[in-house]
């Protein structure tokens, strides 16, 4: 999400630079998009934004982070979520719990996402750096499972059948232009893994 409230002063242009990160980050989408993420420079993002080179890298450490910058804020709240929620419950209820704050989140900034998850399935690097957050997301919330008392492998195997579901309830809430209700698509998502499971 970006944040209106943001105010960087930027010393090589002169002048206070509202939003810097922001614009940074529209500049490099719209890049991405026009010319693919293999041929935008980090010089041409800046540009594109009216800042320097090092602004952009005061926000994000490459021209990657600037699709991927907010894992870490994702992954607190699906951990923290976890961790919140009553003693009784199930882990896989535990899970489905965090899935569901992570999609109201996310939600919040569909077209961006869309546009974000457009520029990663264009770029084989993109998505294996896609596949190596998804799998930080799993291992995080196993390790809370564990935490809660949940053994091995069953706080691996629910952990990941969460990001299981998690992933195709995302695609499925991005392709849909008539589904609006990630939380929901989540749920519905998972209800049916629980059936196919029980055997329904």
């Amino acid at each position: 999400m970006m944040s209106a409230a943001v105010i960087e002063y930027d010393q090589g242009v002169g002048r206070w630079q509202p939003n810097a990160r922001g614009r940074l980050v529209q500049a490099a989408f719209a890049l991405y998009s026009e010319r693919g993420f293999e041929q935008t420079t980090v010089a041409e993002i800046a540009k594109r934004a009216g800042l320097t080179e090092r602004t952009f890298f005061r926000h994000f450490a490459d021209k990657r982070e600037v699709l991927f910058a907010g894992a870490d804020e994702l992954q607190q709240l699906l951990v923290s979520t976890v961790a919140s929620a009553s003693d009784s419950a199930a882990p896989i209820n535990a899970v489905a719990a965090a899935l569901g704050a992570a999609g109201a989140s996310i939600q919040e900034g569909r077209e961006l996402a869309r546009q974000r998850q457009a520029i990663i399935t264009a770029s084989p690097e993109l998505r294996e750096r896609e596949l190596i957050k998804l799998a930080s997301l799993s291992a995080a919330l196993a390790d809370e499972l564990r935490r809660r008392g949940v053994k091995d492998p069953a706080a691996r195997l629910t952990a990941e059948a969460g990001i299981a579901v998690f992933k195709i309830a995302f695609e499925r809430w991005i392709n849909d232009p008539n589904q609006h209700d990630l939380p929901r698509v989540i749920r519905e998502s998972l209800d049916e893994l629980k059936a196919v499971t029980a055997g329904q």
